[in-house]
């Protein structure tokens, strides 16, 4: 109990005549239900304390959270360092405004289509994700920003002060939406006589080739550790090595470089790929990956924690089951996997993002619409509809604005996960 500091000219304690026998009794007395009040304010206190917090802990109709401790991680971030925890302030927005704000849109062409433009002046999309065919030079590029940027700026727009993620995947070797750096494969860094050099001009690189384009977001690096000769990421040169050390110093270290020139990086395909056959395409079709608790954690899940060390904004998870980890969800739609595995475990505070909402392996899931709410459910964040139609993300918009409405999604998680995209978008250049 603190002791109240001394009216203004009353005299010090040393300077005052002791107090009678019988007045003594009376001051302990008070004194007595002074400190029984405090104390029974105290748990009062307490007890809202505990109230809200079990309130904040309640999980999703979508099963957005694996147990209490789960939710309350995915929604208030777990405390431990990390990118964009400071929780941004959300100006008034309509259920579809909110929902726009965890949609990345795609398009077909050169030229972003006037629907597209009009639902950014509105304040309905989170972002927008360009491949080789929205592209014909980095100048080219860079114009089309600079439109979708002044579509943001409409003053109709609630989010206008926050720019668009712009974003593309820049891996670098074959994996490349823009000519120009990164030129080398994660392999071939891997393999070069001084691969930390390597990995950090890669990734400045890579940087200053999307910052050139006026982009701010690169789906890069993937942290897979590939384990055979010619499987799934080695036969596209996707994977640094099959150590997991390795990797993690060398995606760290690509990481940072990168993120210095502003230009936001992703970490992926959590837990990992590189378990993955050949013919283990997500993409195509749906894929289980039988890999051992142990392995997952002390393998493929270990290069993670070198990249949130390093500060980096955005997980994207795998589609791919692990039934070590749950046996009936792939990872991006697994409360356990994000909620628990990769916020409460590992204690990632970022952003987290779907694979492309398309994927064959989601087959079993349905419509656009059902695979975006229950992505929203488990704990994603931002939803990619990279099947180049607007069309797909408007549908994912809607079916999200609609669950948020009427309870499908947990409207406290729904808001924090827009609080931590608005804050990523808020650390990124204008």
């Amino acid at each position: 109990m603190t002791v109240p500091a001394r009216p203004r000219g009353a005299p010090a304690a040393k300077d005052r005549a002791p107090a009678p026998p019988g007045r003594r009794r009376g001051l302990r007395a008070a004194l007595t239900v002074a400190v029984a009040v405090c104390a029974a304010a105290v748990a009062v206190v307490a007890g809202v304390g505990l109230v809200r917090s079990a309130g904040a802990g309640q999980p999703a109709k979508h099963g957005a959270a694996a147990g209490s401790a789960a939710a309350k991680s995915a929604i208030e971030g777990s405390g431990k360092a990390g990118p964009a925890t400071g929780k941004a302030a959300l100006p008034p927005l309509s259920p579809t405004q909110l929902a726009g704000q965890r949609v990345i849109y795609s398009y077909t062409g050169l030229t972003p289509p006037a629907n597209l433009l009009r639902w950014i002046r509105a304040g309905k999309v989170a972002g927008v994700i360009f491949f080789s065919g929205n592209i014909s030079s980095q100048a080219q590029l860079a114009t089309v920003a600079a439109e979708l940027d002044r579509a943001n700026a409409s003053p109709k727009n609630p989010l206008r002060h926050y720019p668009l993620l712009l974003m593309t995947d820049q891996e670098g070797g074959l994996v490349r939406r823009l000519p120009g750096a990164p030129d080398e494969s994660e392999r071939q860094i891997g393999e070069t006589p001084h691969p930390a050099v390597a990995a950090k001009a890669a990734g400045r690189g890579a940087g200053q080739n999307l910052t050139g384009a006026r982009l701010n977001v690169n789906l890069a690096p993937v942290l897979d550790v590939y384990r055979t000769p010619g499987d799934f990421d080695d036969q596209f040169g996707r994977s640094y090595s099959t150590s997991p050390h390795k990797v993690s110093y060398l995606g760290a270290d690509f990481i940072k470089a990168q993120q210095a020139t502003g230009v936001a990086a992703t970490a992926k395909h959590f837990p990992g790929l590189g378990a993955a056959a050949t013919a283990q395409n997500t993409d195509e079709r749906p894929v289980t990956l039988d890999v051992p608790l142990a392995t997952l954690r002390g393998t493929d899940e270990y290069p993670y924690r070198a990249a949130i060390r390093a500060g980096v904004k955005l997980v994207m998870m795998s589609w791919a089951i692990y039934p070590a980890l749950d046996p009936g969800r792939p990872a991006g739609l697994s409360p356990a996997i994000v909620g628990g595995e990769l916020r409460q475990r590992l204690g990632f505070t970022g952003v987290t993002i779907t694979d492309a909402l398309e994927a064959g392996a989601l087959k079993a899931y349905g419509t656009t619409r059902h695979r975006a709410t229950v992505a929203a459910g488990a704990g994603m964040d931002l939803i990619l509809c990279s099947a180049q139609r607007p069309g797909q993300g408007y549908q994912a918009r809607i079916a999200l604005s609609k669950d948020y409405r009427h309870g499908g999604l947990d409207q406290a998680a729904f808001r924090a996960a827009v609080q931590r995209i608005l804050a990523l978008r808020a650390s990124l250049r204008h």
